[in-house]
């Protein structure tokens, strides 16, 4: 898929059916936040995405969730985006939970877009306009503070200020560290490894 040649999308196919699918930003933020709830389980995980997404829910399910998947990725395979590819960690530069004040600042100031008073927005238009964020937002600041790798800035007091903005930007953490580096079942089943219905 092409946002500049294709129609962004309010339909999947399942099974060579169209099915409506909720298309609007807030849905796919409340999936990405509903994901990042370590109080829920799997399953109820699983069975929440669907209805979230889905208005009427395919019978095939796992096929079901490859195409809300393939939806939540704005029609990019998971090897295309950058996302699941590499081994190494990755680090959490934003949260719509935990910075929601500055990225809506940041759609009012930049594209003078109201995230509170507009009806609907599709998602890929969101995720492109968030990616396309300019420098001068706090949330792109806050971000390159997160992202900043400290090993590699030499001078001193430059370490010592970018430290001090990673802390002070820090995202709270909701779990620990061990159970950070434990993939879960519904995790691998999500990225390809698994099957859905195994954990329904």
């Amino acid at each position: 898929m092409n946002l500049l040649i294709d129609l962004a999308p309010t339909t999947v196919e399942v099974d060579d059916t169209e099915y409506k699918i909720n298309s609007d930003f807030r849905t796919s933020i409340l999936f990405e936040l509903m994901m990042q709830d370590n109080e829920l389980e799997d399953k109820e995980k699983i069975i929440q995405a669907l209805n979230l997404y889905y208005p009427e829910i395919p019978e095939d399910v796992n096929q079901a969730v490859d195409m809300l998947l393939w939806f939540y990725r704005g029609g990019k395979d998971i090897s295309s985006n950058g996302k699941g590819a590499g081994k190494g960690k990755s680090t959490q530069i934003y949260s719509f939970d935990y910075d929601d004040d500055y990225i809506y600042s940041a759609f009012l100031d930049q594209y003078r877009v109201d995230l509170q008073d507009i009806e609907y927005l599709h998602w890929w238009k969101f995720k492109a306009m968030f990616k396309s964020l300019k420098e001068d937002n706090e949330i792109i600041k806050i971000m390159g503070y997160r992202a900043m790798d400290l090993s590699k800035v030499r001078d001193k007091e430059q370490r010592a200020y970018y430290k001090k903005m990673k802390d002070l930007y820090k995202i709270p953490a909701k779990i620990n560290k061990n159970e950070q580096e434990k993939l879960s079942d519904i995790q691998r089943a999500l990225m390809g490894d698994g099957n859905v219905n195994s954990i329904l």
